[in-house]
């Protein structure tokens, strides 16, 4: 069976890619530029691909995210185009374009999902992330070289992550020119949801502000769009900010406990007791500081209804302590306080923190538990074989 594969830089491309491999599919590349503004329609993209599918004839085209513009040539051309969403938000899953039934398309977050389903969508599935435990665990062999010098732990409690003070921080941006009603009724509204895990309530609550965040920076849905302006505010703009607040907030917090290394594009932010040692590549750098770290933090941003972050698989694949935010969707396929530590409040978690420092060996035993759980159920390769045998079933590859 023959796979074109479009390839645009995802994070975990290389990992997706290798598996179709291993599971011996015929892949051919397809060079993409992932240009979120040409959503709609792309001439050239639209050109290259048709050019591709008729010469190559593949059995189905696949990508990590949606893409309108891969859709509609797939439905010309009538072959089955399978995604599979990592992103969070991902707005271009509200193009209407995900009605063709050439589409398979797969997203992480069960609640989001559940929102598709309930409104008819058929083409929207539940598929979670993955992490290649085969890939991480031949990190090991450099990570041997540590373990002979005796620096099988160089951190403590480390956080690879943005904090959404960066380039992408719209909220700063906005917020000089709100009429103090609104900059008094978001404030109100962040502190609000600040307080609630498991259960995000800002779009519900935006109407009053909305036409004001819109006269500042207006955002209008793409012609085929299905979104609402209280999407793109609450999912690009408060999310994002009660996301930072929330993460500085715990980093800083765990370090006063314990130094606390910090892996983040920020690289010019300064906390006491935070070592920012910036940007980390993704396959070479970031899965040594999982399996060096004691203690991994995932503090999920706020947009992620119930999903599990790809950041939670990488470190329990790469064999990592993990203690993360509660979301929903760990119960399917995972054992609190055996295969990973969640936390339920700033309090809990400097608790489990302390806990966990001091007990080494429970620690490396659910560091263990949680790497051999997702390498015997949650790799690509599973996933690839868990997304083909639907389309097969759906009788459309």
């Amino acid at each position: 069976m023959k796979i074109a594969y479009v390839e645009w830089g995802a994070f975990g491309s290389e990992d997706m890619r290798n598996a179709f491999i291993a599971e011996e599919y015929d892949v051919v590349l397809f060079l993409f530029s992932a240009v979120y503004e040409k959503r709609d329609h792309d001439v050239e993209t639209e050109r290259r691909l048709q050019t591709l599918l008729r010469k190559e004839t593949p059995d189905a085209v696949f990508s990590l995210n949606y893409f309108p513009v891969i859709s509609r040539v797939c439905q010309q051309e009538d072959i089955c185009y399978i995604s599979w969403t990592y992103d969070c938000p991902c707005y271009l899953l509200y193009s209407t374009t995900i009605l063709a039934p050439c589409n398979v398309i797969y997203i992480f977050d069960k609640a989001l999902y559940q929102e598709f389903h309930h409104a008819g969508i058929s083409t929207v599935h539940y598929m979670p992330l993955a992490a290649d435990t085969q890939r991480l665990d031949r990190i090991d062999e450099k990570w041997a070289d540590d373990l002979e010098r005796g620096n099988s732990f160089i951190y403590d409690i480390s956080f690879v992550g943005s904090l959404y003070i960066e380039k992408y921080d719209y909220f700063s941006k906005i917020e000089p020119h709100l009429s103090d009603y609104a900059r008094g009724y978001l404030d109100a509204l962040i502190s609000a949801q600040l307080k609630i895990q498991g259960y995000n309530f800002v779009q519900e609550l935006l109407a009053p502000v909305v036409e004001e965040l819109y006269r500042i920076c207006p955002v209008d849905p793409e012609p085929d769009g299905m979104e609402t302006r209280e999407y793109f505010y609450e999912q690009y703009v408060v999310n994002r900010r009660i996301t930072a607040i929330e993460r500085i907030d715990l980093l800083e917090a765990c370090a006063q406990y314990r130094p606390l290394d910090l892996f983040t594009r920020a690289k010019e932010l300064t906390m006491p007791n935070i070592r920012n040692h910036g940007e980390v590549d993704y396959y070479k750098e970031m899965p040594l500081v999982f399996k060096q770290s004691r203690i991994n933090l995932n503090i999920s941003l706020r947009g992620i209804k119930s999903g599990i972050p790809l950041r939670a698989y990488d470190i329990m694949g790469a064999g990592g302590f993990l203690l993360s935010n509660f979301q929903a969707d760990f119960l399917d396929g995972f054992v609190p306080g055996e295969d990973f530590v969640y936390y339920d409040s700033k309090e809990d978690l400097l608790q489990k923190v302390a806990y966990y420092l001091d007990h080494e060996e429970e620690r490396k035993a659910i560091a263990k538990n949680g790497h051999d759980k997702v390498a015997a159920g949650h790799t690509y390769r599973h996933r690839v074989r868990e997304m083909l045998d639907l389309g097969y079933r759906r009788g459309s590859v």
